[in-house]
C-alpha cells in the first residue's frame, strides 16, 4: 500500500498509507478580576463637606479594601497528546506519534496501532485538526485497525486518550478521496478552523504494481464536550 507522496506542513511531503512507513486560543480574561468605585463623599456632587471656619479634614486613615485574590478558571483548557483512541463499539488501539521520514508520514508499522500526526494539533486544541493515520491491511499481517473506520456512521462517538485525561468526538462525516486530490492545502491537515478529529486510512482500488491504494477513507469528527 504505496501511495504517492503528498506535500505537508513547511513543505514537508506527506504520504498517509503506505505498505510499511504508513499504509493553537487567545488567552483567556483572568478570573476574579475586581472593579472598584468610589462613593461620592457627603456634602453632594461628590465634593467633600466643608465646616465653617475650619479646614477640610483628611479622611481618618484605613486599610484598603483588597482586591479578589485571582483563581485559575474552571474552563481552563486540557490539552494533550493521544495515546489511545477508542471507536465505537470498543475497539482500542494504540497511538503513536508519527513523524515525517524523508517526505513520508512513518505510521506504526504495526496495523493494530495508529500514528498521530505529530505536526497536526493536540486533543484539546482550540483551533487545528488533529490526525490520526493507520493501515488498512499489510502483508502477513491482514486487516489494520481501521480497517474499522468503514463501518463508522455519522452521530457515533470516538475517544482518544493521553495519561488520565480523555476527550470525545462526534462523527461529522465520512468519505473516500482520491489521494491525488489530497496536498498539504487539504481540509483533512487544516490547522487553523475550529478544532477537530480527522482519521485517515487507505481506501479504493488496489494497484498491484504499485501496491498502492488509490484514494483515502477520510473520517471527520467534531468535539462532543471539552477535553477532560
Amino acid at each position: 500500500m504505496t501511495p504517492g507522496p503528498r506535500t505537508g506542513t513547511a513543505g514537508v511531503m506527506l504520504t498517509l498509507c503506505v505498505l510499511v512507513t504508513s499504509c493553537s486560543a487567545p488567552p483567556q480574561p483572568g478570573a476574579g478580576r475586581s472593579t472598584l468605585a468610589a462613593a461620592p463623599a457627603a456634602g453632594g456632587a461628590g465634593t467633600p463637606s466643608a465646616t465653617q471656619g475650619s479646614s477640610s479634614a483628611s479622611p481618618p486613615d484605613s486599610p484598603a479594601t483588597p482586591a479578589a485574590i485571582a483563581r485559575t478558571a474552571a474552563s481552563e483548557r486540557v490539552r494533550f497528546s493521544p495515546q489511545q483512541v477508542t471507536l465505537p463499539g470498543g475497539a482500542v488501539a494504540v497511538v503513536d506519534p508519527a513523524a515525517t521520514v524523508e517526505g513520508t508520514l512513518a505510521v506504526p508499522d504495526d496495523v493494530r496501532r495508529v500514528g498521530w500526526w505529530d505536526g497536526s494539533a493536540q486533543v484539546g486544541d482550540p483551533f487545528g485538526s488533529t490526525v490520526l493515520a493507520g493501515h488498512l491491511d499489510a502483508p502477513g499481517q491482514g486487516l489494520g485497525f481501521f480497517e474499522r473506520l468503514r463501518t463508522l456512521r455519522r452521530g457515533e462517538l470516538v475517544v482518544l486518550q493521553g495519561g488520565a485525561h480523555r476527550a470525545t468526538y462526534r462523527v461529522t462525516s465520512v468519505s473516500t478521496v482520491l489521494k491525488s486530490t489530497i496536498d498539504a492545502g487539504s481540509p483533512q491537515f487544516d490547522q487553523r478552523g475550529p478544532h477537530r478529529l480527522v482519521l485517515m486510512t487507505c481506501a479504493g482500488h488496489f494497484d498491484r504494481a504499485t501496491r498502492s491504494y488509490d484514494s483515502n477513507l477520510v473520517v471527520v469528527a467534531t468535539p462532543a464536550g471539552p477535553a477532560r
